[in-house]
C-alpha cells in the first residue's frame, strides 16, 4: 500500500458500484479494503481519462496498487460526482433554518453544511492538481472523444440523489413536515453517498481518494442512524 499523505479534509470526514472495475465471473475472494485477492481471476482496471482499459492478473493487479497510486478513471469519476452530490445536500440543508420544526433537525442540517462544504472545495482542489476539469463533458471535449457526460447526465447515474420533484416538495414543506421529508430524502441521499464510497475503495487506484471515501463511509454511516432515530420521533 502507499504511504498515506495528509489530505485537508477532517479526518472523520463517494463511483457507484457499477463504475468500471469489477472482479471477472468466480472472483472468491478479496485482500485489503476490498482490493483484489493476490490470486484469482484477472481484472478489468480502467485507464486514465481518455485512456483504454487493460486486464490484469490479480497480482498484477495488486502489484500495480503497490507501487503507483496514480489517480485512475473511477477515481477522477468519484470526486467529480461527489462534487455534485455534495452541492444538493447543502441546497437541502440551507432551507432547515427557515423550514425546520426541530432543533434536533436544524443542528443536524448546519452540521452537514459545515462538513460538506469544505469537502466540496477539497476535491475541487484535488481535481486541479491532477490536471481535472470538474465535469466529465469539459474533459472528454478536451481529448476529442465525444463521449463526455454533462452534469444532469452524471446526476441521473448517482444513487441517492433526489429528484427536482422531490427538491421541490421539501420547499414548500414547513414544521414537522419538512423534518420528516427532509430526513427521508438525507438518509437516502447519504445512503447512495456511502454506495459510491464503496465502489471506489474497490475501483480506484488513489490513495487519497480512498481515504475521502473511508471519512464518508465512517461518517455518513454515522449520520444514517442519527437521522433515523430524529425519523421515528418525528413519526411516533
Amino acid at each position: 500500500m502507499p504511504i498515506r499523505r495528509t489530505f485537508p479534509l477532517r479526518t472523520a470526514a463517494v463511483v457507484a458500484a457499477s463504475l468500471i472495475l469489477s472482479a471477472l465471473a468466480g472472483c472468491d475472494g478479496s485482500g485489503d479494503a476490498g482490493r483484489p485477492a493476490a490470486s484469482g481471476p484477472s481484472v478489468i482496471v480502467p485507464g486514465g481519462p481518455g485512456e483504454a482499459n487493460r486486464t490484469l492478473s490479480a497480482e498484477e493487479a495488486n502489484r500495480r496498487r503497490a507501487d503507483d497510486d496514480t489517480p485512475n478513471a473511477a477515481d477522477v469519476a468519484y470526486v467529480r460526482m461527489m462534487i455534485t452530490h455534495h452541492r444538493q445536500a447543502l441546497e437541502m440543508t440551507e432551507l432547515a433554518p427557515e423550514h425546520a420544526g426541530s432543533g434536533d433537525v436544524e443542528r443536524l442540517a448546519a452540521r452537514i453544511t459545515a462538513a460538506q462544504g469544505p469537502e466540496i472545495e477539497a476535491m475541487r482542489g484535488w481535481l486541479a492538481a491532477h490536471g481535472q476539469s470538474e465535469t466529465e463533458s469539459a474533459h472528454a471535449h478536451e481529448h476529442g472523444n465525444g463521449q463526455g457526460q454533462g452534469e444532469g447526465q452524471e446526476q441521473g447515474m448517482m444513487p441517492g440523489m433526489a429528484s427536482e420533484a422531490q427538491l421541490t416538495r421539501l420547499r414548500g414543506a414547513r414544521g414537522a413536515a419538512f423534518d420528516e421529508l427532509f430526513l427521508t430524502l438525507m438518509i437516502t441521499h447519504h445512503q447512495g453517498a456511502v454506495t459510491m464510497a464503496t465502489g471506489v475503495k474497490a475501483q480506484g487506484n488513489n490513495a487519497l481518494v480512498e481515504e475521502m471515501a473511508d471519512e464518508v463511509v465512517a461518517q455518513q454511516t454515522s449520520e444514517i442512524e442519527r437521522m433515523r432515530k430524529l425519523l421515528r420521533g418525528a413519526t411516533g
